[in-house]
């Protein structure tokens, strides 16, 4: 469970020069580093481990990374500290940090105050398309020339980004519920002061934070009671839950989604690789809209992005110009190449619901291919058994399954509480797929190198780059 409320912010000097990050290494600390660096602060960091592409493009950006959570690693004595939630209270620089003095700061309070503070925040949140509708709307803002600044938890395809600092009024992130930092344990979206928001949807996730779903409705309630009378809300009217959490909203809440209730809406949808369909605002078509991404749950996605962009002021014509240019965010449906005529992909989905949707788009898209899906489990939810007999039904949807070793046994979890893969090949097998066990991707790779066939589909889904599958499988294929 969180906390009630966000710690007080502290007190912080007067001229901050130097700033020290703990965690540098990760993608979203990473980026905050390279931000500040670009504002003209001198930045270092400490972390256990730096491994390319982030290490090498720290060093780019020539911020030093001090290696191991070590008390020394303060030493040069920075102006403020950094903490990313990887870190441990008992961690060795953390503990010199408290007892030395130094003013320290988390992730997104950092974020808010050197970056979000006097801009129109639009935060974008639910369980599942975060990342993708927070690219499409930095993307569809920047092509109608409103110079938005932006982060985002992945690598934008048009961008080339995971981050922007313009000049612009409005300022779009993405709003994570997970937790802020060991000494601010709430969710990281409260700290950033919505103006106008989106509630893609809302399902239980995060089992290591939340002890269930209902914890994170309440979380979802305060955030709405955060957003100005004069700010906006968008929900999925076809959610009953983001309905629930929003129904006491200060400001006007309207809703997207397919159903006819809906403010804004999809009708006479068509889906390929280029996805469309004419979209309805308040009972009056606004125009016929195309993606070139595949699956229904992009075109909600584009209709969440679309109703923050008509409130910021854009017309459907300049949304629509943009949305034909999108490109998708890396690891989200990402193609990573062709070999010997099997083609291969990358996609993050990790959560029941999203695997299921992810594997429905590709059946549509290729119905008479024989589609391989590869699944990992490795976030703190889909370790756990808390999905074990959901899983199932998505994974079932492709032609052979392939199932990695959880990544890491959970410390002080009994294995009862832990996901049986043993348990879960069986299931899934039953339900029509062959599927095998195959716990490490070296393994995998030979695997399915020898047995994929030209004109196959492979899946790799996975929260993380899945030890490099998907380049290593492409060379493999090549290499034979």
């Amino acid at each position: 469970m969180t906390a009630e409320a966000r710690r007080p912010f502290p007190e912080l000097p007067e001229q901050i020069n130097s700033i020290h990050i703990i965690g540098v290494a990760g993608t979203g600390m990473g980026s905050l580093a390279a931000m500040l660096k670009s504002r003209g602060y001198d930045v270092r960091g400490s972390d256990a481990m730096a491994y390319p592409p982030m290490s090498t493009w720290l060093e780019d950006q020539g911020i030093e990374i001090m290696l191991g959570y070590k008390e020394s690693n303060l030493d040069w004595n920075p102006d403020l500290v950094i903490v990313g939630n990887v870190c441990r209270r008992e961690y060795a620089d953390a503990v010199a940090m408290r007892e030395r003095g130094f003013p320290y700061l988390s992730f997104p309070e950092a974020l808010q105050h050197f970056f979000m503070s006097g801009k129109r925040n639009l935060v974008i949140t639910g369980t599942h398309g975060k990342t993708t509708t927070t690219a499409m709307l930095s993307w569809i803002l920047e092509h109608a020339g409103r110079d938005p600044s932006f982060m985002v938890g992945g690598i934008t395809g048009n961008f080339k980004s995971n981050y922007q600092l313009k000049d612009g009024e409005s300022f779009v992130v993405e709003g994570d519920e997970y937790d802020t930092a060991y000494f601010d344990k709430v969710p990281k979206f409260w700290h950033y002061a919505p103006f106008r928001a989106t509630i893609n949807n809302l399902e239980f996730d995060h089992a290591d934070i939340y002890a269930d779903v209902s914890e994170i409705e309440d979380v979802f309630v305060k955030l709405v009671a955060m957003i100005p009378a004069e700010g906006s809300l968008w929900v999925n009217g076809d959610d009953p839950r983001a309905l629930s959490v929003s129904e006491n909203a200060p400001c006007p809440r309207r809703t997207f989604g397919f159903g006819e209730s809906n403010d804004l809406r999809a009708t006479n949808v068509q889906l390929g690789a280029m996805t469309s369909a004419d979209f309805v605002l308040n009972g009056e078509s606004i125009g016929r809209f195309e993606i070139p991404t595949i699956g229904e749950f992009n075109l909600r996605n584009l209709l969440g992005a679309t109703a923050i962009a008509l409130d910021e002021g854009l017309t459907p014509a300049q949304i629509m110009a943009a949305a034909r240019e999108f490109v998708p965010v890396k690891k989200r449906q990402e193609f990573k190449g062709e070999a010997n005529g099997v083609l291969v992909y990358d996609d993050f989905a990790h959560h029941p619901t999203a695997v299921e949707h992810t594997m429905q788009a590709f059946r549509k898209q290729f119905p008479d291919r024989k589609i391989w899906a590869i699944f990992e489990a490795k976030s703190n939810t889909s370790r756990r058994k808390i999905f074990q007999h959901e899983y199932p039904k998505g994974l079932s949807i492709g032609d052979e399954v392939i199932l990695s070793k959880p990544w890491r046994k959970d410390e002080g979890l009994p294995p009862e509480e832990l996901l049986d893969i043993d348990e879960l090949r069986a299931e899934i097998e039953s339900m029509g797929p062959p599927t095998k066990l195959i716990p490490d991707v070296e393994t995998i790779v030979e695997y399915v190198a020898e047995h994929a066939k030209p004109g196959d589909v492979v899946l790799g889904l996975s929260g993380s780059a899945f030890g490099g599958l998907h380049d290593k499988l492409l060379a493999k294929i090549r290499e034979q």
